[in-house]
Order: C-alpha cells, then structure tokens, then sequence
C-alpha cells in the first residue's frame, strides 16, 4: 500500500517538477548569478532563496487549501483571513502593547474562528462551500478594513518581524514555517485516520457518511486548518512590510493557493490529496513571477506568460490530453 502510494505521488509530481526544472534551466542560460549563493551573517542569500521566501505564504495557503479541496470544496477567503490575521497583530502591538506570543495567539485564534464559521456554514448548514467562502471573502477584508480605520497601521516590533525576516539555521523563518505545517499536514495524511477520513469525504460523501465517518465534523476541521494556516501567512505578510494594509495583504493570493494545489495534482472534484505538489506548485508559480521580472518583460504580459506555462503544465497533468497527443504524433 505504501509502495502504491508513493508511486502515485510521483506521477502527480512529474510534471510540475519537469516544469520547474525547465523554469530553472532558463534561468541558468538567460539570468546571470541566479544560481549564486552568499552568506553574510550567517545567513544564506540569493534569487533561489527568494523564491522560497517569496513563496512562503502561497505556500502556507496551498497546503490549507489542499486539504479543503480534498474534501470537495474550495475557500475563497484565504486572502481575507491573511488581512484580518495581519490587521489583528498590527493593532494588538500598537494599541493594546500586549507580549507578542499574546499578539501571535489572539490573532491565530480569530483567523480560526474564521474557520470554524466557514465550516460551520459548509458542513453543518449545507451552504455551498464557493458561496460561503465568497461571503467571508468580501465581508472579511470589510471586518480588517475596519479594524485598521481603513488606514495602514505600522509598528515597531523585532519579534512579530522576526516572522517575516528573520532567519533559522541560516535560511528565512518562513521556510521553518512551512515546513513544519506542511509536516502537520503529513502526519494527519499518513498516521491519522483524519486523513482517510479527508479522502473518503471528497470521494464520495454520501457512502462515507453511511460507513460512520462524521463528515460535517471532517469539513469543519479543514476548513479551520486552512485559516490557521493564511492566519499564519497574514503574520508573514505584515511582518515584512512592518504594517497591516488591509487593502491589499493575500489580495487574490487565493487563486495563487487553489491554482498550486491543482498544479500539485489534487482534482478539484476531492479525494486524494498531494501536499508535496502543492508545495512545488506554489514554488513552481513564484518562479516564473521571479523569472518574468528578471528578464524585464512588459508588465502586462507577465499574467499572460504565467496562464500560458501553467496550462501547459496542467494539460500534460490529464491522461486523456496525453494519450491524444501521443495518438496523433504517432499518426
């Protein structure tokens, strides 16, 4: 069983990696010092870093989302739980100057609340899951908005931008972040019976109900997992600018979140989830921003290039577009 999982997330992972390493391979013929490495202070620099730094949050977003795709829905709100999650610790430094593990806690208990009312409305009122999202998607960066006053607030805090700039081991914080919750989300697949029970929810509701497995309870905790998760990458956006933008922090970086999970090779119809192809799409995404950027192309092509490789990548991903591609270049 374990031989047969292991083969299955390979072949989920093949083609996102083929297209990463393409990706990488330009990069090393056309942008000068892309791969270099240096090391100041004990801490390692250099554009593949960034990258990873860059794609932390997307990352943390996709690893949420997987879960939640997993089971047959989406979440819209992701983005607007990063603005309320950012705006929470923004205004708790500045105005109620409590500790930040205090901050950091109270901040990542509204993101979940967020969560438990996004599964609330999805599992056990049979709301669905677009439509209760897409509330919480306009009504939370409304709820930051007035947080914030509809104003930017900054602060001066070491500790809340240690999140976002700080470094363990020599690499970002960020990159420990990740790992860790993409390592949760690991253990829940494989040594939990929540992952089974994620996967049969997705595959077939009704006969996993019928088979005992409480699958509104199932929703409510993915969908709870996957706010932690943006609450946790709303922390990262606003310790790296030092303020809360209610406006603009995790704006559309939920698309970014559901387009790295389907790159990663989980269907969007739920079931079985791959948690490493999430990450790879995530990275696979910030990579040709990055690239983009570096070789100066005009602005307005840059979404264009990115939909172009990305559909390229997703349409090799389907067996069906395989196997007729391969038919008519035999013919």
């Amino acid at each position: 069983m374990k031989r047969v999982f292991q083969t299955t997330t390979w072949r989920k992972l093949q083609w996102p990696l083929l297209a990463l390493v393409v990706v990488m391979v330009f990069n090393f013929l056309f942008s000068k010092d892309f791969f270099e490495l240096t090391i100041r202070d004990g801490r390692v620099y250099g554009s593949l870093i960034d990258i990873l730094n860059r794609a932390a949050p997307v990352m943390l977003l996709s690893l949420g989302m997987t879960l939640v795709i997993a089971t047959g829905g989406v979440d819209l709100s992701v983005g607007a739980v990063m603005a309320i999650s950012g705006a929470s610790a923004a205004l708790l430094v500045t105005k109620a100057g409590l500790p930040v593990p205090v901050v950091i806690a109270v901040s990542l208990g509204i993101a979940l609340l967020a969560g438990l009312w996004n599964g609330l409305l999805v599992g056990f009122l049979g709301v669905p899951p677009i439509v209760a999202t897409l509330i919480l998607m306009v009504s939370g960066r409304g709820i930051a908005q007035l947080l914030t006053g509809g104003q930017i607030i900054t602060f001066e805090s070491r500790s809340l931008e240690f999140i976002a700039r700080g470094a363990f081991l020599g690499l970002p914080f960020t990159i420990t972040l990740v790992l860790l919750v993409f390592l949760v989300v690991i253990l829940i697949q494989t040594r939990t019976a929540a992952g089974l029970f994620i996967e049969a929810t997705g595959d077939n509701e009704t006969a996993s109900r019928y088979a005992g497995i409480n699958t509104r309870f199932v929703k409510l905790l993915v969908y709870a997992f996957c706010a932690m998760s943006a609450g946790i990458a709303g922390l990262i956006a606003a310790g790296d600018i030092k303020a809360a933008d209610a406006n603009n922090a995790g704006l559309w970086l939920e698309l970014d979140a559901i387009l790295a999970t389907v790159i990663g090779g989980t269907a969007l119809q739920g079931g079985r989830f791959y948690p490493a192809g999430s990450l790879v799409g995530a990275v696979l995404i910030q990579s040709l921003t990055t690239t983009i950027l570096a070789q100066n192309v005009n602005v307005q092509f840059t979404l264009v290039v990115k939909a172009l490789v990305i559909i390229a990548v997703c349409l090799l991903q389907s067996e069906s577009f395989r196997r007729v591609f391969v038919r008519r270049a035999v013919a």
